[in-house]
Order: structure tokens, then C-alpha cells, then sequence
């Protein structure tokens, strides 16, 4: 599962982008229970939300030409330049170049061979998340691309990562972990678009999953304050229940109630 102590290749950020930083803050405090603490000029106002006074996610106001509102994924490299290298040469592009954030960190942009837009925090003095696997925190992330095998050979060769394919009644689901990890240390899965019909719709991307102790509820919130349920509750034996939101501004994003564990 996720770390607070990352490993190269995992998750170590996730951020919003949104044209109403005010009104997504406002929804998120409602159902996550998170507090936004917005940046300065240095930073360009970008802001950080807090879940008891640690960071979970960072969030900044983006004009609609810079896309539409959206979760962002961050993984962890030593060396974001070396990191742009080898996703030009596994067939990916560069969205912005490796650029320093003050004393904080540095970062990149990019797509994988199938289009699907992620980004590298290499850190600093901010080494990325202080609280995952806890209710209002990250706890797993998910691609959907056009072809599995190709999504797991790309970030394997630029991240490393490694793959473990588990099945199930009907199908098969493919899972990730760093290679520098173990299968404890898995993070993720990665899905056939043409087998979801909410995603072929809304096309690649990287979904983040946020835990949450009670799903009905968190649903409920989200529905009632502004949000959109874009998949609704479904439980798979072992693992939890699932459902797939949208803010109100139209960024995706999941939650997942893990089932408890058993003494």
C-alpha cells in the first residue's frame, strides 16, 4: 500500500486544478474534512490541503485555457531530468520541463505513450505527502489506458515499476508497486478503457482514490453539496466499496472504503 515513506515510482503528491479554488476548498472541507492553506505570491497562490494539520493534497486556481479542472498525480524520481529522458525515449512527451520550486522541490509534466497526463516530484525541502491510508487521505490510484500491457512497459522502464496480476471471476486485474519495493508496497491498478463505459467517456487519466470510513455518507455530501456521483457504490468481496465522483467544477476523483480487517 502507500507510504508516507516513498519509494522511487511511487506516489508522493496529488494535486488539484481548478477555475474555483474558493468553492472546491469549500467542497472538500465538507467531505473530507480538509482545510486549505493557500500559498503565496512566491508560489503563484498555489495552496496546500491539510487533514489535521498535514498535508494531503495541493490545489491552484487554473484558468479554463490551461484545461479543465482536474486531479493531478505526482510520482517520486531522485532526478526529474533523468526522469524526462526516459519518457521521451519510452515513447512519452514533456508537458512543462523540469523546473525548481523554490527550496521545495522540483517538478516535471508529462504523457505516457497513450496520452495519459502525470507529473514527478523530485523533493526537497517538501518530500510529498504526510498521511496516506487513513480515512480522507489517498490510498490508491488507478490508470485508464487503452492497453494494459503497454501502460505496465512504460512505467516500467521509466519508473521501474513492477506488476502483479490477480484474478477474479470474469476477468483479471492488474496491479503496480515500485521496483525498489515489494508487492506490499502496491499502489495501484491499471484498467482496459473499453471495459469501463463511465471512463471511455471521460477518456485516459490517472483516478486517485481517497479512504473514507463511511461511503454512503461521503456520497451523500458529495451529491447534496454540488458534486456528481459518475459511478455509484460497488463492493468487492475482500477488498471494500468503491464509487466515482466529480467535484462541482468537473475534476475526477474516487473514494474507497476499505473493508475491515480481520483480527
Amino acid at each position: 500500500m502507500l507510504s508516507t515513506r516513498t519509494i522511487t515510482g511511487a506516489p508522493n503528491w496529488v494535486d488539484l486544478g481548478t477555475t474555483d479554488m474558493d468553492g472546491a476548498a469549500e467542497f472538500y472541507r465538507g467531505v473530507f474534512g480538509w482545510d486549505f492553506e493557500k500559498g503565496g505570491e512566491e508560489v503563484g497562490g498555489y495552496g496546500t490541503f491539510r487533514l489535521g494539520g498535514r498535508s494531503v493534497a495541493g490545489g491552484m486556481a487554473c484558468t479554463p485555457e490551461m484545461g479543465a479542472p482536474s486531479w493531478s498525480v505526482y510520482f517520486r524520481t531522485p532526478d526529474a531530468d533523468a526522469t524526462a529522458k526516459q519518457v521521451e525515449q519510452a515513447g512519452g512527451s514533456t508537458t512543462f520541463e523540469p523546473v525548481d520550486v523554490l527550496d521545495l522541490g522540483r517538478m516535471a509534466g508529462f504523457t505516457d505513450a497513450a496520452g495519459v497526463a502525470f507529473s514527478v516530484w523530485q523533493p526537497g525541502r517538501h518530500k510529498g505527502f504526510d498521511a496516506v491510508n487513513e480515512p480522507g487521505a489517498l490510498i490508491w490510484t488507478e490508470l485508464y489506458t487503452p492497453d494494459i500491457d503497454a501502460g505496465a512497459a512504460f512505467y516500467g522502464t521509466v519508473f521501474g515499476l513492477k506488476t502483479v496480476t490477480q484474478p477474479f471471476e470474469g476477468g483479471s486485474y492488474t496491479m503496480v508497486y515500485p521496483g525498489a519495493g515489494t508487492s506490499e508496497d502496491m499502489f495501484g491498478g491499471l484498467w482496459p478503457l473499453a471495459q469501463d463505459p463511465v471512463e471511455q467517456e471521460a477518456g485516459v487519466y490517472w483516478l486517485p482514490y481517497f479512504q473514507v470510513t463511511d461511503i454512503d455518507a461521503v456520497v451523500e455530501k458529495a451529491r447534496t453539496t454540488g458534486g456528481t456521483v459518475r459511478a455509484e457504490r460497488m463492493d468487492l468481496a475482500g477488498v471494500g466499496a468503491f464509487a466515482k465522483l466529480a467535484d462541482p467544477f468537473g475534476a475526477r476523483f474516487a473514494l474507497m472504503q476499505p473493508e475491515p480487517q480481520q483480527q
